[in-house]
């Protein structure tokens, strides 16, 4: 997988997150510490470099999701997502998806940590957690999905040091406190190039933030990511070896609104299918989301250009745990199953 188009100064800023790898350069992991900080405070949205997720784990992955979406429908239908129950995993087709009410041009997989049924959580039916469902026809599907999870699992766990650091917190202040047993979301979106629903909705996704922590985002070359900045809306292409990465809602809610989730959306227009593989890396489903104990009073210093939010929610009155928000908003996104799995 890889991109052609470069990145104009003063759009998205790269990052080269390998420093973060390194325990005896303090120096080095500061520096990347700040433009964490600069990209998480202008934009909400950087690209990593540096993050050792094996160009091959990619490669292979988009291989196999091809082979998978080329089925006929009936056969990705064996796994869908009626069929996962409370673990919330498997298939949905063209506009199973919603994105603020309207129906997403995509289909996709879900995937999260897989959990055998004596697992205590699963055992209690905790939902969202559980095992995944993996097509027959696509035997290598499974390895590809569970090779590329790991390696991005492990580079999260290094950039949350790097974000923590950026909000004057001790390295391990989310380990210690939120990711220890963090909550896993994995997708495989397949957008075609050509739907009978782009007579109505030309959005593969519309206007959106995510939902956790962190999202690390692998692309195809087609292109298509749309980040919303103080500057007006910008394309996000494909970057040859570098991974997106975004904050989520509850990073935003833990840091008082000093970091932003910012919104975002798709639209494929390049004539030719598009698949992304992004993962969502959350705080432990029980967790409860109270203000990070900051250096500084956040409410002093919003970030710049920022505004009310795409959907007029208010972050900073939210109370509970991870999990109470992620299943109010996930019942939204597939109303067919909420009543039914929840």
């Amino acid at each position: 997988m890889s991109g052609q188009q470069t990145i104009d100064e003063g759009k998205l800023p790269v990052i080269n997150m390998a420093p973060l790898f390194a325990r005896d350069d303090d120096d080095a992991r500061e520096k990347v510490a700040g433009q964490i900080k600069d990209a998480c405070r202008r934009f909400g949205f950087f690209y990593l470099t540096g993050h050792g997720v094996p160009d091959a784990a990619l490669s292979q992955l988009e291989r196999v999701s091809r082979q998978f979406f080329t089925l006929p429908e009936a056969q990705k239908m064996q796994i869908s997502m009626d069929q996962g129950g409370a673990a919330w995993r498997g298939f949905f087709p063209v506009g199973g998806e919603l994105t603020s009410g309207q129906a997403d041009i995509k289909e996709g997989l879900y995937f999260g940590s897989e959990l055998a049924a004596e697992h205590p959580r699963v055992a209690a039916g905790w939902p969202l957690h559980g095992a995944n469902l993996w097509p027959y026809q696509v035997p290598d599907l499974r390895a590809a999905v569970e090779d590329y999870m790991a390696a991005t699992v492990n580079a999260a766990h290094h950039l949350i040091e790097g974000v923590a650091m950026a909000l004057g917190l001790e390295a391990d202040y989310f380990h210690k406190t939120y990711t220890a047993d963090l909550t896993v979301l994995f997708r495989i979106f397949h957008y075609p190039a050509h739907h009978a629903l782009t007579e109505e909705n030309s959005w593969g996704v519309g206007e959106h933030t995510d939902y956790g922590l962190l999202t690390l985002l692998a692309q195809d070359a087609n292109g298509g990511l749309q980040v919303k900045t103080p500057f007006g809306w910008i394309d996000a292409p494909p970057l040859d070896g570098a991974l997106v990465c975004n904050i989520g809602d509850m990073l935003d809610r833990l840091s008082g609104g000093w970091f932003r989730s910012t919104p975002h959306r798709v639209r494929n227009t390049g004539g030719r299918d598009r698949l992304s593989f992004p993962l969502f890396f959350d705080p432990d489903f029980a967790a409860d989301m109270r203000p990070l104990p900051l250096p500084f009073d956040p409410g002093v210093n919003t970030r710049p250009g920022s505004e009310s939010r795409w959907d007029h929610a208010d972050l900073q009155a939210f109370e509970g745990t991870y999990g109470d928000y992620l299943l109010g908003k996930v019942s939204k996104v597939f109303p067919g199953l909420g009543g039914d799995v929840l």
